[in-house]
């Protein structure tokens, strides 16, 4: 039962938080510069690069490595 747990875990956070966030990101980049919002723009940025570091400070406390 634990190990489905950790996998469950592990799934959500490396494969669908992470596109989830991204793909919001993209948005939010591409509204913010055709609307030229600069806060727009600048979540978006900080979104996308969420996305590729967020997994790598999660997932070693949820495998506990």
């Amino acid at each position: 039962m634990a190990e489905t747990q950790v996998l469950t875990g592990y799934l959500i956070y490396s494969h669908v938080i992470p596109a989830v966030l991204g793909f919001l990101g993209v948005l939010l980049i591409c509204t913010g510069i055709m609307d030229r919002k600069l806060v727009l723009t600048v979540l978006g940025i900080v979104l996308f690069f969420s996305a590729g570091i967020l997994p790598f400070l999660i997932l070693p406390a949820i495998l506990g490595v």
